[in-house]
């Protein structure tokens, strides 16, 4: 495992997150589920101030936010802020007739930086609500955090791979769907590529989410085979 990745892996157990499934990486940059940042924002009781609305319109929003990390001593508070910014079709793009929420992204992004620094993760790994900038080819920001990253390592698209993966069978919302995706011909092929031991892990990810979807009771109507 690369040195910022151990970094990341190292910060992330002690708010009882796993690496495995949390982070993956998008253009070589490291990226993590909201999801996980407000667990762990729960998890070491970080508390928000109330936001301060910098910019407000129709389809820009602007949002300061302040957040505290209690220490083990009195007077030991940590305190951090950051913005979060979302502007329609620049670094927020919705698609059709898709609604835009530049405020909830807003929000959404000034929180997760602000959580980042607090637990020491700002620079080594982005939120996945600015990943969508990563994917549309905003350079600047690919190049800020790659420099605090070796060169790349042969686990790298595995690890983007697996994380994606599991990403998908999180937002299957039927035994049906965690089937159909797992029994995908795409989906063997990328499972296929993976480690034994990764492979191992997200088919017993894929469980996970069956047995929480009510399988086998629900399974037993569809007559369906093996789904991971």
């Amino acid at each position: 495992m690369r040195t910022a990745d151990k970094q990341i892996a190292d910060i992330l157990v002690r708010y009882g997150e796993p690496f495995a499934g949390n982070v993956w990486r998008v253009q070589g940059t490291a990226v993590i589920y909201h999801k996980t940042l407000e667990r762990i924002a729960a998890q070491a009781g970080i508390a928000f101030d109330p936001p301060t609305i910098i910019r407000s319109e129709r389809d820009e929003a602007v949002i300061l936010v302040t957040g505290r990390l209690p220490g083990a001593k009195a007077g030991t508070e940590r305190v951090e802020w950051s913005l979060g910014e979302a502007l329609v079709n620049v670094n927020y793009r919705v698609s059709g007739k898709q609604a835009a929420y530049v405020y909830a992204m807003a929000e959404k992004r000034g929180k997760d930086r602000v959580i980042l620094k607090l637990i020491e993760l700002h620079g080594l790994v982005y939120s996945e609500e600015e990943a969508d900038e990563f994917r549309q080819n905003h350079p600047a920001a690919i190049r800020a955090v790659d420099e605090d990253f070796e060169a790349a390592d042969p686990f790298d698209e595995v690890t983007e791979a697996e994380g994606d993966l599991k990403r998908r069978i999180d937002e299957a919302e039927s035994v049906n769907a965690v089937t159909d995706l797992m029994l995908d011909s795409e989906t063997q092929r990328i499972l296929n590529g993976f480690p034994a031991g990764t492979r191992d892990e997200v088919r017993d990810y894929a469980k996970a989410r069956l047995v929480a979807l009510g399988w086998p009771g629900k399974a037993g109507r569809t007559g369906r085979g093996r789904a991971a």
